[in-house]
């Protein structure tokens, strides 16, 4: 019973506890348990809610009252240890904040606990979020679970790693470069990067401010889409009838399918999986046509123009005195952290506005563009989960570095667009190799409505 339970999707869960055919905390009780038995291999949960069958056994009590939270009532979620989750310890993978316990949710958890959820634990990442390899001087490294050679990528590398596992029906992760999209990837699951702005960053660190809010975003991550779409529901406080009465008519619609952007070379079977993926849209109705979106190969660059910068500046403020405590992955932007002169100052500044400046005149070409061509199919990254510890791939006799490796996952973050990955099939080694969509602003249900299209034809889970 314990592996059907824990086996289901967040939304089956939700039936069977409407119904009463399963209550909360049997539910909760049996990812407790398969937790116990599978986190020490992985290390993706590094915090168990010491409440959670408690407030499991409260939505159960309710329920037999009559009364309903909402629409995720007595839902176990878990949640990335970035973002704040009151009476919980969150470390941000850091020394610095090692027992730290927020007195607060962020928002976007207060808003999913008001829906009826229940954090079920708290879950592995990079220090500070910043590589796409999660592992950090509390917790140490995050293996994938189809490969413990092989890392579950990053940020939210702890979250994808847990889900895929079945330790967790469904989650929270954060993504500024791929940070959702590429672990969902790696692990074999789904993860929504939405517009930003569309679910409060309130709670996370580090903060999604300054130019960093042009790309930084909250999103939902769980092994089906429909559960995406009901978190992100939740999450961003839009009517749950958008997507569960939804009457999305996709026949027609051009998609763009860009199975390599002539700046970043992938695998063969990265390009097999956007093959088959056209062919799911295709023969769905939908116009699928092989173009390469304007100003696409701007956007790792641009990406580094607008984001680097302020990054940096915030990790060196939290660091500032305590810069012994930092880790590997944060001691690289702490090497030459002294004060910049005036001059230095206004060049920075000068080079970043020039940056937004152009940000917006290709971003509003590239809109554009997708008036008549609203969706676009590309990888999420250029290769299956790589090894641990590796800074370079090889791909087609070439060597590539890691964060240009994971290119196509940046133009959804440096133009502010939603996007969503979903499994499609396995390298030759199992490994998991899912495909990315991204859409117009504020379009995130017709992105997962393609991606629900994907998902029934490959029937991964």
């Amino acid at each position: 019973m314990v592996d059907d339970l824990t086996s289901k999707s967040a939304t089956e869960l939700l039936h069977l506890i409407k119904t009463r055919a399963a209550g909360s905390a049997e539910i909760v009780e049996a990812h407790l348990r398969r937790i116990e038995q599978a986190n020490p291999a992985l290390n993706a949960i590094v915090t168990v809610a010491p409440d959670a069958v408690d407030r499991a056994r409260d939505r159960d009590a309710e329920l037999a009252q009559g009364k309903v939270c909402g629409p995720l009532h007595g839902l176990p979620i878990t949640v990335k240890d970035t973002i704040d989750t009151a009476n919980i310890r969150t470390t941000r993978g850091s020394r610095l904040f090692a027992e730290h316990v927020p007195a607060h949710d962020a928002a976007v958890v207060e808003r999913l606990k008001a829906a009826g959820a229940i954090v079920l634990g708290k879950t592995n990442v990079p220090e500070m979020a910043i590589p796409y390899e999660t592992d950090n001087p509390v917790f140490g490294r995050t293996n994938n679970p189809h490969d413990v050679t092989r890392t579950p990528g990053g940020s939210s590398g702890g979250e994808a790693a847990a889900i895929a596992a079945k330790l967790s029906p469904a989650g929270v992760g954060s993504d500024l470069s791929g940070s959702i999209r590429v672990p969902a990837h790696f692990c074999g699951i789904a993860g929504l990067k939405p517009t930003p702005g569309a679910v409060p960053m309130a709670g996370h660190v580090p903060q999604a401010a300054g130019p960093l809010s042009l790309g930084a975003v909250i999103g939902p991550m769980a092994r089906h889409v429909d559960d995406l779409a009901l978190l992100f529901a939740v999450m961003a406080n839009k009517p749950e009838a958008e997507w569960l009465e939804r009457n999305l008519e996709l026949t027609g619609i051009r998609v763009a399918s860009l199975a390599d952007n002539e700046v970043t070379p992938v695998t063969h079977e990265i390009a097999g999986a956007i093959r088959r993926a056209a062919n799911i849209l295709e023969a769905a109705g939908l116009r699928v046509v092989k173009e390469r979106p304007p100003a696409i190969t701007d956007s790792s660059r641009l990406w580094i123009e607008l984001f680097s910068q302020a990054a940096t500046g915030q990790i060196r403020a939290l660091y500032r005195g305590r810069e012994r405590e930092a880790g590997a992955a944060v001691s690289v932007f702490l090497q030459s952290d002294q004060e910049a002169t005036f001059e230095e100052r206004i060049d920075m500044a000068e080079r970043l506005a020039a940056a937004v400046v152009e940000r917006e005149r290709l971003r509003e070409r590239l809109l554009r563009w997708m008036r008549d061509t609203p969706l676009v199919l590309t990888p999420a990254s250029a290769s299956a989960a790589f090894t641990h510890g590796a800074a370079q791939i090889e791909i087609k006799g070439r060597q590539t570095n890691i964060f240009r490796s994971c290119a196509y996952s940046h133009a959804a973050n440096v133009f502010g667009l939603p996007a969503a990955v979903v499994p499609v099939t396995c390298t030759r080694a199992g490994l998991p190799v899912g495909v990315q969509l991204i859409g117009r602003p504020a379009a995130e249900w017709q992105v997962l409505a393609a991606a629900a299209i994907i998902e029934r034809e490959t029937g991964w889970y």
